[in-house]
C-alpha cells in the first residue's frame, strides 16, 4: 500500500515513503514532522505501510474466495477513521 498526505505548513502532497526516506522530515521544506519523535514517526509510517498492505491482500484473498457473507466495513474501517479525523484536526502554523 502507497499511503500519501498533505503537509500541514505548506499543503503539499507527499508520499510516506518520502518521509521515510528523508528521516522524518518534509520532502518539500525539509522541515521534521516530528522533532522530537522522528524516529518513532519513521518507525510507525513503515509499519502502517507494511500493515496495510497485508489488509489489503488479505481482504483480496477473501474476496476471491467468494464467501457467502460480507464484512461490516466499520469493523474493519471504523478506528482507522477515527485516527485519521484526529490526523487531520490537528493545525500547524509556520514558525
Amino acid at each position: 500500500m502507497k499511503i500519501s498526505g498533505t503537509c500541514k505548513r505548506d499543503g503539499r502532497p507527499f508520499l510516506v515513503e518520502q518521509v521515510i526516506g528523508g528521516g522524518g522530515a518534509c520532502p518539500w521544506d525539509g522541515e521534521p514532522f516530528s522533532s522530537d519523535y522522528a524516529a518513532v514517526l519513521v518507525e510507525s509510517l513503515r509499519a502502517a505501510e507494511v500493515a496495510g498492505t497485508e489488509l489489503e491482500r488479505a481482504l483480496a484473498a477473501i474476496a476471491d474466495l467468494a464467501p457467502a457473507f460480507e464484512l461490516d466495513e466499520d469493523s474493519v474501517l471504523g478506528e482507522l477513521r477515527e485516527h485519521l479525523a484526529r490526523l487531520r484536526g490537528r493545525v500547524v502554523e509556520r514558525a
